[in-house]
């Protein structure tokens, strides 16, 4: 029985990465992981949107750890330098997503996750961004801070987070590559960039003008 549940994710996995989460059938997975049981999928998973979220379960453990040591180390510092603080924030943002590019199984989570995130409505409902085990919401936590008032109203962090996972989900795509650091430390680079940029006068006012027409 878990090797089915096993053969049918990994079929899930290759053929969402392949095509993206809307172009494959339940049908589909079932057949490329040659399962003979037409109803397999909905006994294992219920639903498309349970085999998205089993999808990202397998990856979880690991990538949740890895934020949450490195956001351990940002709490540890407690420094003075505003700038460095954002940095290590990006790269907790950025590097448990890019240690996933050396396994074929986690290229293929890392182009699911961005196809899921990409979208006004999301397959699986981004809850864990509300959750306080989640690293992503400790992530948002402990960022909010360094920004100023209007970038965050304005969802900056949600940007900073679809943007690192376009970006790894592209380097993905391209196949396994021998050395994944200069990728990743440019992406930190501009991940910190975008938490740090200012509010223009003229988003500011535009921003205003959107809240006073909505009352």
């Amino acid at each position: 029985m878990n090797d089915t549940r096993e053969r049918l994710l990994d079929a899930a996995e290759r053929l969402y990465a392949e095509r993206g989460v809307d172009a494959v059938s339940l049908r589909e997975i079932v057949q490329e992981a040659g399962v003979r049981n037409a109803t397999a999928v909905q006994y294992h998973f219920g639903d498309r949107a349970g085999m998205v979220r089993a999808v990202f379960a397998r990856h979880a453990p690991e990538v949740e750890a890895r934020r949450h040591a490195l956001l351990d180390a940002c709490e540890a510092d407690g420094g003075d330098d505003p700038e460095g603080a954002v940095r290590a924030l990006a790269a907790a943002l950025v590097r448990p997503l890019t240690a996933r590019l050396a396994d074929p199984s986690g290229r293929a989570f890392l182009q699911i996750w961005a196809d899921v995130l990409n979208r006004p409505d999301p397959i699986v409902p981004v809850a864990v961004l509300d959750d306080p085990s989640d690293s992503l919401c400790r992530w948002r936590a402990l960022v909010e801070p360094l920004l100023e008032e209007d970038a965050a109203r304005l969802h900056r962090r949600f940007t900073a987070v679809r943007y690192a996972a376009i970006e790894v989900a592209r380097r993905a795509r391209s196949g396994p590559r021998t050395d994944d650091r200069l990728f990743t430390s440019y992406l930190i680079d501009v991940v910190a960039a975008i938490l740090g940029a200012p509010v223009s006068p003229e988003t500011r006012r535009l921003a205003a003008e959107r809240d006073a027409a909505r009352g």
